[in-house]
């Protein structure tokens, strides 16, 4: 999944209002997408190995965002901005795939995605100790509580039938790098398109998971067809999909608000990750998953400005 910190330009003067509903459309398909994404990951695991999935993955993704994004212009990134795409690259879809394949090897989907909502928490922390945003209260606070929602998620695996605590490090990096990559994703939408920057980094991804080509060639011949299928479902709608309709949204939403309900992508995974697969996380990580949101809610929070009273007042 990916966000993006920007402020979105005004719509169009002469936007029909009848119109209004498509940006909460696209978040809609963007949520559900994405918490598929966890349930087919984990519908794979005795199909695919965590490297070829990516990269399956990340071709599927990176020749369908080409197509959007060529049709919209050559990007021409500087020397500087392709530092920061080829660090999103390898870190975001490149270790983030493959950590997040290998740890929904060992733990449900459900638990994968909760772990994965700490990012949120990270992301702030990184951008008070990187790009000079405020260190608050809140966010000290909201740390402290997501990471003790995440050690009773890990308590909770520990003590799970079948449920490895290797499966809550590996979503832990998978989170880990993808606030990384979100913060240095921040001045590269200020003068690229979110649509250029996800495509050129999902290729990036895709370059440096190559290593997997053959074993993947290998695991696509002995699959079953609907495997497969699910594979390019994942570089379709989740990766190319899933990430369009985030930046079509994002032109209408403020950011803020739309990152938010991304606070919804796990009440989504869980439902689908019964229904589909018949197994939910053990009792004990819900409440874990609670504080971890609220954790995240907490970190999100400003603190409180007083106005100045005027003199003589």
């Amino acid at each position: 999944m990916t966000a993006s910190t920007t402020t979105p330009p005004p719509a169009p003067a002469g936007e029909a209002p009848d119109r209004a509903w498509l940006p909460f459309a696209a978040v809609g398909v963007t949520l559900f997408f994405w918490a598929s994404a966890f349930v087919a990951i984990r519908h794979l695991v005795d199909d695919f190995g965590a490297g070829p999935l990516a990269l399956g993955r990340l071709l599927v993704g990176s020749l369908l965002l080409g197509a959007f994004s060529l049709a919209r212009g050559l990007p021409r990134p500087t020397g500087r901005q392709w530092v920061s795409l080829v660090t999103i690259g390898v870190l975001w879809f490149g270790v983030y795939n493959v950590a997040l394949n290998a740890g929904e090897r060992r733990v449900d989907a459900g638990t994968a995605v909760m772990l994965i909502q700490v990012s949120p928490v990270l992301i702030a922390l990184l951008a008070a100790l990187f790009l000079s945003e405020r260190f608050t209260a809140y966010l000290g606070l909201g740390l402290a509580l997501a990471f003790g929602g995440v050690a009773i998620i890990a308590l909770s695996t520990s003590e799970a039938e079948n449920r490895d605590p290797l499966g809550v490090l590996l979503c832990l990096l998978a989170a880990a790098v993808y606030s990384i990559s979100l913060v240095l994703q921040k001045p590269l939408v200020a003068r690229l398109s979110a649509l250029h920057v996800t495509w050129l980094a999902c290729t990036i991804g895709a370059v440096v998971c190559l290593p997997w080509l053959p074993t993947l060639v290998s695991e696509v011949r002995e699959a079953p067809t609907s495997s497969v299928l699910w594979v390019v479902y994942l570089g379709v709608f989740p990766t190319a999909v899933a990430f369009t309709t985030y930046a079509f949204a994002l032109q209408h939403m403020t950011a803020s608000s739309l990152g938010i309900t991304t606070y919804l992508v796990p009440p989504i995974t869980i439902v689908l990750s019964v229904l589909l697969l018949s197994e939910a996380p053990p009792p004990m990580a819900y409440a874990g998953g609670a504080l971890a949101l609220v954790g995240v809610a907490v970190a999100r929070r400003k603190p409180r400005t007083l106005a100045k009273v005027p003199a003589g007042g």
